[in-house]
């Protein structure tokens, strides 16, 4: 296997680690990456460039559930969270995940193939970023200073279906889901972070669920030969995904969303200019 192929693969597996749960869209990224250089790899088919997209997404997720694996415990009924400031009637439940998870999943599966056959393309990528930059402002702008839910375990079943409602704008490639989420949760009278851990949480199942549907479909992709890559890709992706979230965990509270959203814009302006 050559050399540079794996450190391909790695480079891709740090753009998915770094872009998938920042507000940014990580599969505008994918998509503009795949355009640009992953389609003219010859190891990658149509096919197998899909499965390692689907393999190296499966690595981000895995960082999610190491860095809230006590919040997973808890929800599964296997355990608690040691927070005893915190009431049990208080705590995030997983029917609220489920509340939010509904609309987009309910769409995701009704639109999948227009989707896929329609929208994943740079110019439509393009305008995801942009519009989404803009309603990431709009969030900024007018979303409460001192919001009332500061933590994931105030959020109300109405926030809940609400953020799931506004999470089916991310069905557009480029929109991003948590710019989305965040967003719409920061509109909703939620913390940045609320507003984040809550979406992280909820991208868990839907993302696992999809990313391995996808994995059985594409299985007999994953040849010896690509092996190395995907594991690669899946092991980049893994470490920077983990990074990323505890980085942006912590910073999201003061930086909030328009930094991103100006990275959006510029990257958009960017790529239409000196790409198409």
């Amino acid at each position: 296997m050559d050399l540079l192929m794996i450190i391909k693969a790695i480079i891709l597996g740090l753009v998915e680690g770094l872009t998938e749960f920042a507000p940014v869209s990580s599969t505008g990224h994918m998509i503009i990456v795949d355009d640009m250089w992953l389609k003219s790899e010859k190891f990658l088919t149509a096919h197998g460039a899909n499965t390692f997209k689907v393999v190296i997404q499966l690595g981000s997720i895995l960082a999610v559930v190491v860095t809230f694996k006590d919040r997973f415990i808890e929800l599964l009924g296997l355990g608690r969270l040691n927070m005893h400031a915190v009431q049990k009637e208080t705590r995030l439940k997983l029917t609220q995940v489920l509340v939010g998870l509904i609309p987009a999943g309910v769409l995701g599966v009704l639109f999948n193939d227009y989707i896929d056959d329609h929208l994943f393309s740079t110019s439509t990528v393009l305008i995801g970023l942009v519009i989404g930059a803009v309603f990431m402002i709009l969030a900024d702008l007018f979303g409460s200073k001192n919001p009332k839910t500061q933590t994931v375990d105030q959020i109300s079943y109405g926030q809940a279906l609400t953020i799931g409602l506004i999470q089916c704008f991310s069905l557009w490639p480029g929109f991003s889901r948590s710019g989305s989420t965040i967003s719409g949760g920061v509109l909703m009278g939620m913390s940045h972070r609320a507003a984040a851990d809550f979406t992280f949480i909820m991208a868990v199942p839907i993302m696992a669920g999809a990313s391995l549907l996808s994995l059985l479909k594409n299985w007999e992709y994953m040849t010896m030969d690509a092996l190395p890559i995907f594991i690669a890709g899946f092991i980049s992706a893994f470490v920077f995904a983990l990074l990323s979230i505890r980085f942006f965990l912590k910073l999201i509270n003061k930086i909030k969303l328009l930094p991103f959203a100006i990275y959006r814009i510029v990257l958009a302006i960017v790529i239409y200019f000196v790409f198409l």
